[in-house]
């Protein structure tokens, strides 16, 4: 009698926490080497004061390059820290994968409404796919796969 587990396919091994939350800090990653490499903040900048101008309710920060890419690379070196408990399924880990997942999906979007507002490729809009479909996988794993038993 053949007792070998049905083998799971890649949407099921994506959208297990521990494998969705890496995808997802990878996913950022590179999402960041994009922006870096393409002049994010010559983009990010000058909107962000032109919204708060219009908006000063808004409080969006401008950033320095250093500042930038340091907090960017920091959040990243923390995801990957974390990983492991979410390997492990650990519960207090599941509110963050959720408001993780749904900041990357915005995130992800605004890149896509960008550059249809421009009408051109914003620095981002390569990998926004990516971590859009990263972060989907976090979210169901968040929101469907959390308390399952690993290999369910």
């Amino acid at each position: 009698m053949d007792v070998t587990p049905p083998r799971q396919s890649l949407f099921h091994r994506l959208t297990s926490p521990g494998p969705a939350w890496l995808f997802l800090t990878l996913a950022l990653a590179l999402h960041v080497v994009d922006e870096a490499t393409h002049d994010f903040l010559a983009v990010y900048n000058p909107a962000a004061e032109r919204i708060r101008t219009e908006a000063p309710f808004l409080p969006l920060p401008t950033f320095s390059l250093t500042a930038w890419l340091s907090g960017l690379v920091a959040a990243i070196l923390v995801l990957l820290f974390l990983t492991p408990f979410a390997f492990a399924r650990r519960s207090w880990l599941r509110p963050i994968a959720l408001a993780l997942a749904v900041l990357m999906i915005f995130n992800a979007l605004l890149h896509f409404g960008g550059a249809l507002l421009v009408g051109a490729f914003v620095p981002g809009w390569l990998s926004a796919p990516i971590l859009l479909a990263a972060a989907l996988g976090l979210l169901v794993a968040a929101v469907r796969r959390w308390d399952i038993a690993p290999g369910a």
